[in-house]
């Protein structure tokens, strides 16, 4: 498997490096602190994907906040989603808060819609959705983020949270995946 992901890395190609991320990252922040400074919001981080975006997020929001996480996965560490899995729910009430839902990616926007969903039935008043990477496709997809930090082709991508096959999470920018 570490040839492989050895391999991925050298054939991808850098979309977005650190400083361009960490900008949009910024500009998310400052739209966020805009319309969400007087909500006291649940911040609702999508495992695993999420955690690196939630976490550089959190910390430039300026307003109280509850962290909790939810972990619905369609990929498991395949290159192509299939049915979600319900790995964890979220401790905290969501019943008459605000939530938003954050994400590394808006791809085909199922999971973050079925996390929606779940929210309204939790009781949730207000509910928006955060991604630091919005796929383009060339369909309708069910639901759109409210606080975007990048928009990208068509590619399947690593870095900053997104992975290739449970690796590269950790990458320092974001990459399209040349070859698969």
């Amino acid at each position: 498997m570490l040839n492989e992901i050895m391999q991925v890395q050298k054939t991808a190609r850098l979309l977005h490096p650190f400083n361009e991320v960490e900008s949009a990252i910024d500009a998310m922040a400052e739209k966020i602190n805009s319309c969400l400074a007087d909500t006291n919001p649940v911040i609702l981080c999508v495992m695993n994907g999420g955690i690196i975006i939630t976490g550089k997020l959190i910390t430039r929001l300026t307003f109280p906040l509850t962290l909790d996480a939810i972990n619905v996965s369609r990929y498991g560490r395949q290159t192509t989603g299939s049915d979600l899995n319900w790995l964890h729910k979220p401790v905290s009430s969501l019943q008459d808060r605000t939530v938003l839902i954050v994400d590394d990616i808006l791809d085909e926007g199922i999971t973050l819609n079925a996390i929606y969903q779940y929210c309204q039935e939790q009781g949730a008043n207000q509910i928006f959705g955060a991604v630091l990477v919005e796929k383009q496709l060339n369909k309708i997809k069910p639901i759109q983020a409210d606080f975007i930090g990048l928009s990208v082709a068509n590619h399947y991508l690593y870095g900053y949270g997104m992975d290739y096959k449970g690796y590269l999470r950790n990458a320092a920018g974001i990459y399209a995946c040349t070859e698969l």
